[in-house]
């Protein structure tokens, strides 16, 4: 035995203190922080993230953290950047691939780029809906990469199907990409495998879709509200101020201006605060979607009747109050925890409701699978009209079409 070993034998048989084990930090880290920060961010939205939350999930000190990144922001940016750089080089054409069939080509592309996404799921939601917290130059960046994106799934369509119209084109490309990243905004599970085989024949249903006539309508024009109903207004300013600029970014005090209050005092009379209105704004949403259900099964003659009602329902409710639509994607991390559960129970049951009727239409789909598109097609509302806003090639009609094309896939409809 060893001099060294003899005086550790010792100690453990006198009751002194075994040596101070030491630590060595990870080769990975910088590595192992990202992961953290990632998952943390997809959870609980930029703003509800701080440094110490990151650190402390990993079991080190907020030192041992700036050491690697100097910022909260910091983090923010790397991880949004890296996924934005995974999702454009997915879509990058292997020079073997460069010259063969174009239908081979828009499937290589819609497969790396669902692959890409499946492995970034955690992280996809932040470029989905935390991206417009990005400083301006790195907004641009990200668009760029986005931009690049959306330009291979177009180049690729336009071989594929030369005879598409431009408009037609560029709405494809958008519904393609929607349908692909929808599921950053859920936590429904799925095998990579058989998820990758799901969206893959979804897109490829898009991807052929004959879409009825643009149509040019009506802009819908909100109802007027009486400067006496407060209550209505001031939730209608909340939901367009939280819309624009973010629900962390507005104050009570703004809300109250935008609806003609002279202080932000006035707002208690009506609302406990600023997440009091945020709770009523989902509560308006969800039951949106949850009323409609009852009714419209119960006049349809059969299951794809009753969907066919329901997509109609849900894309004239969300395109007449887009902004609350666009809230409900984004905001969900800061609605009060009281009021959380309760929300995700009535979405969760509207989904249930959806994803049952759906099943009855194709059997062959499994619960979980029916789940995924049923998000896919919620998506497709709301990034379409953030995409095109009230273009007539983007219409109620054709919104619909996308909906139910990725829902009834090659189902005759």
């Amino acid at each position: 035995m060893s001099v060294d070993n003899r005086r550790t034998a010792r100690k453990a048989v006198s009751g002194d203190p075994a040596p101070r084990e030491v630590r060595r930090r990870p080769k990975n880290r910088r590595a192992q922080i990202a992961a953290a920060s990632a998952a943390a961010f997809g959870s609980l939205g930029y703003h509800g993230v701080s440094m110490e939350d990151i650190a402390s999930g990993l079991g080190i000190s907020s030192a041992a953290l700036y050491r690697h990144y100097p910022s909260k922001y910091a983090l923010f940016r790397e991880e949004l950047l890296r996924v934005g750089n995974a999702m454009s080089e997915s879509v990058r054409l292997p020079e073997e691939i460069a010259q063969a069939p174009a239908e081979q080509r828009l499937r290589q592309v819609i497969e790396s780029l669902i692959g890409a996404t499946i492995e970034n799921r955690a992280s996809v939601t932040l470029v989905r809906w935390e991206g417009r917290y990005l400083e301006p130059q790195d907004q641009e960046i990200l668009a760029g990469l986005q931009s690049k994106v959306l330009d291979a799934l177009g180049a690729q369509l336009a071989a594929l199907r030369p005879d598409l119209a431009d408009d037609d084109r560029r709405l494809l490309r958008v519904a393609l990409l929607s349908t692909i990243t929808s599921i950053a905004d859920h936590h429904a599970a799925l095998p990579a495998k058989q998820l990758a085989r799901l969206l893959g024949s979804a897109c490829w249903t898009v991807a052929n879709a004959d879409l009825p006539p643009a149509q040019v309508s009506e802009p819908l024009v909100a109802v007027e509200i009486p400067d006496s109903f407060k209550h209505e207004l001031l939730l209608r300013k909340a939901v367009e101020l939280f819309h624009e600029r973010g629900y962390p970014n507005v104050s009570v005090e703004e809300i109250a201006t935008a609806a003609g209050l002279s202080a932000a005092s006035a707002v208690y009379r009506f609302y406990r605060g600023k997440s009091d209105l945020l709770s009523a704004a989902f509560r308006r949403a969800a039951e949106r979607v949850s009323g409609a259900i009852g009714p419209a099964v119960a006049a349809a003659e059969s299951p794809e009747a009753a969907l066919r009602a329901l997509i109609t329902h849900y894309v004239t409710g969300s395109f007449a109050e887009r902004d609350l639509t666009f809230v409900y994607y984004t905001e969900f991390q800061h609605v009060p925890p009281e009021d959380r559960t309760v929300l995700r129970n009535i979405q969760r049951l509207s989904v249930e409701e959806w994803a049952r009727l759906l099943r009855e239409v194709r059997p062959d789909l499994s619960p979980a699978e029916a789940r995924f598109l049923i998000h896919a097609a919620f998506a497709l509302v709301v990034d379409l009209g953030r995409a095109f806003d009230s273009e007539p090639f983007a219409g109620p009609a054709r919104v619909c079409a996308l909906m139910e094309l990725v829902l009834f896939g090659d189902h005759d409809i």
